[in-house]
């Protein structure tokens, strides 16, 4: 009797070694894009006091990065698409890295919204493009648990970012310390961008680390699955903007982003008033305590939620304690508010890479890469977030009005992700 190759087995070794190889630069690269997006939340009093940024400039500028960003993640990701992750997304790297040490420069309002813009033009493509890249490497039944370890990105960053953004804040060395954070923080990424040309692989069929039975097993599991995705969902770019589950999609990340970026950009001001303490090391080590929360959260529940096949009721789940959660901080105490706040920070995060599961079973071809980008540009949730928080705290004359009108939306996307459709198991090939 003749031994076989098991191409499960050959399967199994190709998603670890896959895993091993390109997982660690890109939660690495998406640290960078998290620092270089929300380090601006350390910098608002100190462009308050030395640029004369007002409250509403801040939340207008905080928020125009969001505009570009969702606009530009479209024609990004097509042609990441055509033209490979390796060449498109170190670009995109040392582009965004040298705008945002531009950050420096700014001198008033309007140089702050024109920088916010263009970071966002050259970071847009970023994330929509590692979601995409990340069906070309690994099948749809641990994708979810994948994309759970590309999410740490987001607390570590802001773990690091707290401490970090406030080390940089109180150094008084030749530029102020706001000026030292946005230059070193933005060349980092330009470093990361030379590394991503050298370290990425297109597909697996160029990855010449892989042996040849454990490419051959992986590309055929993917091509499996790309063709039940394209019997189940839109292929074409045009059919997208007439799909229901598709416009569904952005609805829900819309309101993920709302929720998710009325605490990042406003969590060390919460955690200052909490102490009673200004900006700087202390209010950055203590505001890293809820994104510590959500590093176990992140990277629990996306394996949990694989395991059961329960995506969907799981993330409905998350967003309910989430917005419960941000009905308590504002109100409470130290202790309790600080609790309050790392359950909804764990939420908002661990509730996206179960979101992203959906759509990525659903999308096929040259419409995944438009898909998720158009699914992506729920991103303007970021500009919606701090621009709401500022329209309802003055029309109810409180400070606590904006983040109440915040966990109400997160309750209702708790909603709107129940009524999804039930998802479809992903293709299994034999013995795997």
């Amino acid at each position: 009797m003749i031994d076989l190759p098991d191409p499960s087995a050959a399967l199994a070794r190709a998603v670890l070694h896959a895993m091993r190889r390109l997982v660690p630069f890109l939660v690495l690269a998406y640290v960078v894009s998290f620092l270089d997006r929300a380090n601006v939340a350390f910098a608002k009093e100190a462009l308050a006091m030395s640029r004369g940024i007002s409250e509403q400039a801040y939340a207008l500028g905080a928020g125009l990065f969001f505009l570009s960003y969702s606009t530009c993640g479209f024609p990004s990701n097509l042609i990441l698409y055509r033209i490979g992750a390796r060449r498109w997304i170190s670009s995109l790297l040392i582009a965004w890295g040298l705008v945002s040490a531009a950050t420096t420069l700014v001198t008033g309002p309007m140089s702050f919204y024109g920088l916010r813009l263009l970071l966002g033009v050259t970071e847009a493509g970023f994330f929509p493009g590692i979601i995409l890249y990340l069906t070309f490497w690994f099948p749809g039944r641990i994708r979810g648990r994948i994309m759970g370890l590309f999410y740490l990105a987001v607390p570590i960053a802001l773990i690091i970012g707290g401490p970090l953004s406030g080390l940089l804040l109180d150094v008084r060395t030749g530029l102020q310390g706001w000026q030292w954070m946005f230059l070193v923080e933005g060349l980092l990424a330009v470093v990361v961008g030379i590394l991503a040309f050298g370290l990425l692989v297109d597909r697996p069929a160029q990855a010449v680390w892989l042996a040849e039975d454990e490419k051959r097993a992986l590309i055929d599991d993917l091509a499996r699955e790309q063709a039940e995705r394209r019997a189940t969902g839109p292929a074409r770019i045009r059919s997208l903007f007439r799909d229901f589950t598709v416009l569904r999609f952005l609805g829900i990340y819309v309101l993920v982003q709302i929720g998710t970026y009325g605490v990042v950009f406003y969590l060390p001001s919460v955690v200052g008033a909490l102490l009673h303490r200004s900006a700087g090391l202390v209010v950055g080590l203590v505001s890293a305590i809820p994104w510590i929360f959500a590093v176990v959260t992140v990277f629990v529940l996306p394996r949990v939620a694989d395991q059961r096949r329960n995506h969907r009721i799981m993330a409905s789940v998350i967003m309910v304690f989430a917005g419960a959660a941000s009905f308590i901080f504002p109100s409470a105490g130290p202790v309790t508010g600080l609790i309050a706040l790392s359950v909804a920070a764990a939420g908002l995060i661990a509730v996206q890479p179960l979101f992203w599961t959906l759509p990525t079973s659903y999308l096929a071809d040259r419409a995944a890469a438009a898909g998720i980008a158009l699914i992506g540009a729920g991103n303007l949730g970021g500009f919606l977030a701090p621009n709401l928080k500022v329209w309802a705290d003055d029309l109810f004359h409180s400070h606590r009005a904006g983040f109440y009108l915040l966990a109400a939306l997160t309750l209702l996307d708790a909603v709107v992700i129940a009524t999804i459709r039930r998802e479809k198991p992903p293709f299994r090939a034999n013995g795997a």
